[in-house]
C-alpha cells in the first residue's frame, strides 16, 4: 500500500525512526551507491506491482551506469522498459500512467537532457494534482545523474537542483550516502507527489553501509545533523558534502581548532529549515556549500530561507561557497578548479568566525 509523503504527513518528522536512523541491530550490507539505488527499486517493485522502470538502456543494457543491472531478468520487459532517445515522450508517458494509478520510475542518463522534457515535468507533473483539485495524484519519480561527471563537457554537466527546487508541486531530493540513497528512493517511490531524485555520476561507485531491511526508509524533508559542533553551522548536500565539505570540516578542526556542526539537507524541497535554524541558534554562524552556480543557485535559495529567521542569532553574514559562474570546462584540471574546494570552504568559515 502506498504511503503519503512527508508533505502530506508532517508528523513523520518526529522520532528516531522517522529520521532514517537504523537501529543498531539492523543488519548492514556494504553497497555501492548504484547498488543501493537498485536495492530500493527492486524492493519496491517486489512490494508493489504498480511500480515500473522506464528509460534509455535501462533494460537490455542494464542501465547506462548499471544501476538497473539484472532487473530485466527479474521483472521482465513489461516492468523494465527500454525507450528510444525521447525524453519528452517517455516522461509524458510516465506522467499519464501515474495519473492512472501506476508508479513509474523514470531514469535519465543525465539531468542535463531534461531541458527537452521540462514541459512534461514542470507544466504537467508538478501541476496536475493542484489543477485537478486533488482528483489526480502523480506518483512518479524522475531520477538520474546530476551535475559534473567525468569530463563530459558543458552540455552534460548541468546542476539542475535550483531549476526544479523553485517549482511548487515538485519534491527535490539529493542524497549524499548509499544508505540515504536507498532510504530516500524508497520513500520517493511511495510518495503520491512527483519527486525529482538527483544523483551524482561520480558517486555511483562509492561504498557505504546500507540497512539490509525491506522496511528501511528515510523520510522526505528531514535533514541529517551529521556532526555536532559549537562554532559554526555548515549546510550542504550531495557530492559537495562528500568531496570537499567533510575534508574541510576535518581540516578546520585539526588545523584551526574550529568545531563545525555539519548538516546534510538530503531534501532540497521541502527544506528542513527548522533543523538549520536550531543549529544557527547554537553556533551563531553559517556557511552554505554546493556545486551550483552562485547567482540564483541552490545555495542562494537556502540562504534566503535562513537569513531572516536566523538574523537575530547571527554574529556574521551567512557565507555561500559555490562553483565559478562559467560553462563547465572539458579539461579535467579546469573542471576541478571551478568547483568549491577545501581551501575555499576553510577561508569562508574563518571569515564568519573572524579568524
Amino acid at each position: 500500500m502506498a504511503r503519503p509523503c512527508l508533505l502530506l504527513n508532517p508528523t513523520s518528522r518526529h522520532g528516531r525512526a522517522a529520521r532514517g536512523t537504523a537501529d543498531r541491530t539492523t543488519p548492514m550490507a556494504q553497497l555501492q551507491f548504484r547498488q543501493a539505488l537498485r536495492a530500493a527499486m527492486t524492493e519496491e517493485m517486489e512490494r508493489d506491482e504498480n511500480v515500473f522502470l522506464i528509460g534509455e538502456e535501462v533494460a537490455e543494457y542494464n542501465g547506462a551506469y548499471k544501476v538497473s543491472e539484472g532487473m530485466l531478468d527479474k521483472f521482465g520487459p513489461k516492468r523494465i522498459i527500454d525507450t528510444p532517445i525521447s525524453e519528452a515522450a517517455f516522461s509524458g508517458l510516465a506522467v499519464g500512467s501515474a495519473c492512472m494509478g501506476l508508479r513509474p520510475i523514470v531514469e535519465f542518463m543525465s539531468w542535463s537532457f531534461t531541458w527537452v522534457c521540462i514541459d512534461q515535468i514542470v507544466n504537467n507533473a508538478a501541476n496536475v494534482r493542484y489543477m485537478s483539485g486533488g482528483q489526480y495524484k502523480v506518483p512518479v519519480v524522475f531520477r538520474g545523474g546530476n551535475g559534473i561527471a567525468h569530463q563530459l563537457g558543458a552540455t552534460h554537466s548541468h546542476r539542475m537542483e535550483s531549476v526544479y527546487a523553485r517549482i511548487p508541486g515538485l519534491i527535490v531530493v539529493h542524497p549524499s550516502t548509499p544508505a540515504d540513497a536507498k532510504g530516500l528512493l524508497k520513500s520517493s517511490i511511495r510518495c503520491d507527489d512527483p519527486v525529482i531524485f538527483l544523483e551524482s555520476e561520480k558517486m555511483l561507485n562509492e561504498l557505504g553501509e546500507v540497512p539490509d531491511d525491506a522496511d528501511y526508509t528515510v523520510p522526505i524533508g528531514v535533514a541529517n545533523v551529521e556532526r555536532q559542533g559549537k562554532d559554526v553551522t555548515l549546510v550542504s548536500y550531495g557530492r559537495a558534502l562528500q568531496r570537499v565539505v567533510r575534508p574541510a570540516v576535518k581540516a578546520l578542526a585539526d588545523d584551526h581548532g574550529i568545531d563545525v556542526e555539519l548538516i546534510d539537507l538530503r531534501t532540497l524541497r521541502p527544506m528542513d529549515t527548522k533543523t538549520c535554524i536550531e543549529s544557527i541558534k547554537k553556533t551563531n554562524r553559517c556557511v552554505i556549500v554546493d556545486e551550483d552556480w552562485g547567482y540564483c543557485g541552490m545555495g542562494s535559495g537556502i540562504l534566503q530561507k535562513l537569513q531572516k529567521p536566523a538574523f537575530d542569532y547571527l554574529d556574521a553574514p551567512i557565507e555561500y561557497v559555490h562553483s565559478d559562474e562559467i560553462p563547465v570546462p572539458f579539461n579535467h584540471y579546469l573542471e576541478e578548479a571551478m568547483m568549491p574546494s577545501v581551501d575555499r570552504i576553510v577561508s569562508a568559515v574563518k571569515e564568519v568566525c573572524y579568524r
